[in-house]
């Protein structure tokens, strides 16, 4: 990377909003509220605070320092500590580069839910099929991930501070405040089902964040554990080479640990609230059983449905909500992009236009096999854990359940026995800051953090069950 192309973020508060906007993504979405609700409520909450102060907290700090310590890219950032760990630098960037092409694909489907929406015919999206009918479709998904692919280029090309840290400073603010609207909103819905039973969304919130440890066992406990620490490790925008990223923009004179609780805060706040946007709802209008749908067609299918159900009001609801995860998708797309962009433009010594238009061009084509993935090049294949799944599904495999553990498990082991702790936490105090819990760090990254991490491994491959 030339010289004068390396910039970094105005202060603090940018650099938070920007890190922020990578974490808080479709995961706090469509995930959260998911596991919150199948993992009674208030525990997995719980667990996921416990988690986030300690193991969070752990790796958040050695990307973040990992890249101020080096100002250097993904890619090169590990061999500048260690020349032979170099090859962590290419599984950092080569995961980015996997998922960019598909987190397109997807910001393309929220980009038409969005737009149905803002114009009026949101009540259409709701019905039978049509969300099986819009991805398979051949032309307007290609075209839409294009727009948002698009969108995303334009704030990466125009730098970190015009671009993403300006872009973030806007968006952030925006999204927190449409969560915080949409969940005040949910408090106040009821609903009578056909048989007479009228459900609210306060009884909702004590579904929600009150635990059942009636029944509690130590098997259920350690279920609850690792969906938590697997929500955590996959909403923070670890081992994706994005904090490496972002942390060579943070100023020396900032201060890291504050910053890292500082975006910590942000993810579980936007993740706690959306349970309750989503959660509450889902409860009022599906009851107990509605609780349990996850994933693309929990925003899709049943989001648009429960917008129905909610009369005149839910048109204007279904607006905010898909802009909000509009946002949400945009953030986290840029800061993919940006990974991938900073790793070329050092690798091949090129400017940022030249990085970004090469690989806009690249996602798509990538992007677009994607969305084919669903008509022209449709098959099905059988992944590891058991689940059926088409092109999307395996390069999400692929990135998130193998390569990004293994990331995580490296950097780990590299900090933790090779470099040495004490070169993160010199780099966290180079101000003078205070740097609370010292030894549990040591203890985190050395020993408690890579077996947490191959656990992980080995349920998110299908080994461990």
């Amino acid at each position: 990377m030339r010289e004068d192309e390396r910039s970094s973020f105005s202060g603090s508060i940018g650099f938070v909003l920007a890190a922020a906007g990578s974490a808080v993504g479709l995961g706090n979405i469509w995930r959260f509220p998911y596991l919150a609700a199948k993992n009674d409520g208030g525990l997995f909450i719980a667990i996921y605070i416990v988690l986030a102060l300690t193991f969070g907290f752990a790796l958040l700090m050695t990307e973040i320092a990992i890249g101020r310590m080096t100002k250097s890219s993904p890619l090169k950032a590990y061999g500048v500590l260690n020349p032979n760990w170099k090859w962590i630098g290419f599984f950092a960037t080569l995961v980015p580069f996997m998922i960019f092409p598909y987190y397109c694909a997807i910001g393309g489907w929220v980009t038409k839910y969005s737009l149905a929406y803002l114009t009026g015919v949101g009540e259409g999206v709701a019905a039978d099929g049509f969300f099986g009918g819009f991805i398979t479709s051949t032309t307007e998904p290609i075209a839409l991930m294009a727009v948002f692919l698009l969108i995303s280029s334009l704030a990466i090309v125009s730098g970190v501070n015009k671009g993403i840290e300006k872009v973030s400073k806007v968006l952030m603010p925006i999204l927190l405040l449409l969560v915080i609207g949409i969940s005040l909103f949910a408090l106040t819905i009821s609903y009578t089902d056909p048989s007479g039973v009228t459900r609210t969304g306060t009884e909702g919130l004590m579904v929600y964040m009150v635990p059942n440890l009636s029944n509690l066992t130590l098997s259920h406990f350690m279920g609850v554990l690792l969906d938590a620490m697997g929500q955590l490790f996959f909403s923070i925008s670890v081992a994706m080479g994005i904090m490496v990223a972002y942390g060579s923009y943070f100023k020396d004179s900032g201060n890291v640990s504050k910053s890292v609780l500082n975006i910590e805060f942000f993810d579980w706040l936007v993740a706690f609230l959306a349970g309750i946007m989503i959660i509450l709802p889902l409860y009022v209008f599906m009851g107990r059983e509605g609780m349990h749908a996850s994933g693309p067609s929990l925003v899709f299918v049943t989001m648009p449905k429960i917008f129905i159900e909610m009369g005149s009001i839910g048109s204007l609801v279904g607006v905010a909500f898909f802009i909000m995860v509009f946002f949400a998708a945009l953030t986290s797309n840029i800061s993919i992009l940006e990974a991938i962009v900073s790793s070329l433009m050092e690798h091949f010594n090129i400017s940022r236009k030249t990085a970004t238009l090469a690989e806009t061009v690249i996602a798509l084509i990538l992007g677009g096999i994607v969305c084919l993935g669903y008509n022209v090049f449709y098959f099905e294949a059988k992944l590891p854990t058991g689940s059926v799944g088409q092109i999307l599904d395996i390069m999400d495999f692929i990135s998130n359940n193998l390569l990004m553990p293994i990331v995580a498990i490296s950097t780990c082991l590299l900090i933790g026995w090779v470099v040495g702790p004490d070169k993160i936490i010199a780099e966290a105090t180079k101000n003078g800051e205070k740097f609370y819990g010292r030894a549990l760090y040591v203890f985190l990254i050395k020993y408690c953090a890579p077996v947490l991490l191959t656990i992980l491994l080995l349920r998110s491959i299908g080994i461990l069950h």
